[in-house]
């Protein structure tokens, strides 16, 4: 499942964050914000009519994310994690 399919509210794991090219800038700033395996995230709120930007929290920080860049965060079920 990935970060952007999240509803506002939902809580995840993340499971890795995906590059989606070779020297992927995004994916590499996305695992020093925190993005890293084994880390809670949570969906704090979404933009009207899906739109952008979404806001995640990772740890006790917050991050205004598109959703393209949300897309390449992988996630896991809390519960199951």
């Amino acid at each position: 499942m990935q970060l952007s399919d999240l509803p506002k509210g939902a809580q995840a794991v993340v499971h890795t964050v995906e590059d989606a090219h070779p020297d992927d800038l995004i994916a590499r700033r996305l695992r020093d914000l925190g993005f890293v395996e084994g880390e809670s995230v949570r969906v704090v709120a979404r933009a009207p009519l899906g739109g952008d930007p979404m806001l995640v929290q990772v740890g006790y920080t917050r991050f205004a994310l598109r959703r393209n860049e949300a897309s390449r965060v992988r996630v896991k079920d809390e519960v199951t994690a």
